[in-house]
């Protein structure tokens, strides 16, 4: 899949996306963990060690399991390795323990055969990202659901419960996350609930200065990939009053209309002609500054026939009122 500078793939799962993104980067992950770990546990870990290792395991009959976070950190003031295993989920799954139990098999699988014993903790975590609630057990041994006659065998079964963040349960007002992190979360949750507008409200009103200047642009763009039906004009002007805010929606703006002249060259290459590329690069930013404007995009098939000095003056005529919009406002 193509990926954009900020790492936000342009087809497929934005969502998902995203989250990778975001907590593959250490500081986020460590942000994230030390509120949601028990606090015996976040005492014990030396987090500068804190590490991304490759997600993806190749079982025996070289079928390919692909988890979505791993990290290993040292515990205990010593060698001893903790692995965090973080998944990202959009649906409800009651097997989630069971595709887990694989995940962690793999990975004490392939850490006993590099190191042998002993083996090290696995502690799975699941991102819930919603929309419904997550209402079923994170309890391995409660998917075998045994009658009370039964109960001398679980003893004899594995038993492990996966950790959880619910998004639907968020509430950036009642938790204790730093405010980079909370920007990310509730982002992530008003997303899922088709409430993108309403988060623009709550940014502002945040200590969103604060951001980092790449974290601002990588929200905007995932915002805009995730809802189509957004309305950029009034994104804009919400963020206006916040200066950082502002420049980095410029920033955005600036990169979406390279997308298109990207664009365009691609759909002028296709054509196979120094003419048709030039035509190419012109469809391609007419477009691209027509879907930035809430225009709905003009068709190639209406493009195609004009003239390039048309399609340069029907051009310059979107930059006029693009700057009228954004530059002045």
């Amino acid at each position: 899949m193509e990926k954009s500078e900020e790492g936000i793939e342009r087809v497929g799962y934005p969502n998902d996306a995203f989250f990778k993104d975001v907590f593959s980067q250490p500081q986020h992950a460590i942000a994230f963990f030390k509120t949601r770990l028990p606090p015996a546990i976040v005492a014990q870990v030396d987090w500068p060690s804190l590490e991304v290792l490759p997600s993806s395991f190749v079982k025996s009959g070289l079928q390919q399991v692909q988890a979505d976070l791993l990290f290993a950190v040292n515990i205990a003031g010593r060698d001893t390795r903790l692995f965090l295993l973080f998944e990202h989920q959009s649906t409800v799954d009651p097997t989630m323990p069971l595709r887990l139990l694989g995940y962690v098999a793999e990975i004490l699988f392939k850490h006993h055969k590099a190191h042998g014993l002993p083996l090290p903790p696995v502690l799975p975590f699941v991102f819930h990202q919603g929309p419904e609630r997550w209402n079923v057990s994170t309890a391995f041994e409660d998917l075998f659901q045994l009658p009370d006659e039964l109960a001398g065998l679980l003893p004899f079964l594995p038993k492990f419960h996966h950790a959880l963040l619910d998004l639907t349960r968020y509430d950036p007002e009642r938790d204790k996350d730093e405010s980079q992190l909370r920007c990310v979360l509730q982002l992530m949750k008003l997303a899922r609930e088709r409430q993108l507008s309403r988060y623009f409200d709550w940014l502002v009103g945040t200590a969103a200065e604060a951001l980092p200047a790449g974290l601002l642009k990588t929200i905007l763009l995932y915002a805009l990939h995730t809802d189509s039906d957004l309305d950029v004009e009034k994104i804009y002007h919400k963020l206006s009053p916040n200066p950082e805010l502002k420049k980095s929606a410029m920033s955005v703006a600036e990169k979406l209309i390279a997308e298109g002249l990207k664009k365009g060259r691609v759909e002028g290459m296709e054509k196979g002609l120094e003419k048709g590329l030039e035509k190419g690069l012109w469809i391609g930013k007419i477009q691209t500054l027509e879907d930035f404007l809430g225009i709905d995009p003009s068709s190639s098939e209406v493009l195609d026939p004009l003239h390039i000095s048309e399609l340069e003056a029907l051009h310059q005529g979107l930059h006029r009122e693009y700057e009228r919009r954004f530059k002045q406002g």
